[in-house]
């Protein structure tokens, strides 16, 4: 059930990096939080200079024009090392699958609970396939 934002400079990264962007974002979804394979929403935002504006240099992280902000909503739980790897391992595949520079690759994890969702219909379908079933149902 995440919910990915990617925001970057225009004109920075074209139609095909943004795809093995997205794909390589799904890949660490799927192996770290175990995230079902077709629950795929993400959405790419690109921002005109005038309109991107980030610390080149905050904790001592030495940033570029090539940052990524990478927001990911999805149902909290995850434990720390969860995160953690799954940071490495997208910092790294995005390194290695297209260059990008692993220090501009930002990454924030927005928490939220099954009701906090309806994927359509004004349904809130997280919480309907969490109901137990009772016994008159079976």
């Amino acid at each position: 059930m995440p919910f990915i934002r990617v925001s970057y400079r225009e004109n920075h990264y074209d139609t095909k990096q943004l795809s093995i962007i997205s794909e390589t974002i799904m890949k660490a979804l799927v192996q770290h939080f175990n995230v079902p394979e077709d629950d795929y929403f993400q959405v790419f935002h690109a921002h005109k200079a005038s309109e991107f504006f980030y610390s080149p240099n905050y904790l001592n992280i030495e940033r570029s024009n090539g940052l990524l902000y990478i927001q990911i909503t999805l149902k909290s739980g995850r434990s720390t090392e969860q995160k953690t790897s799954f940071y490495a391992t997208l910092a790294d595949q995005l390194n290695l699958n297209l260059g990008i520079r692993q220090e501009d690759v930002f990454i924030v994890l927005v928490g939220t609970e099954f009701e906090d969702w309806s994927f359509g219909n004004g349904v809130a379908q997280m919480l309907q396939q969490r109901q137990p079933v009772r016994k008159e149902e079976v």
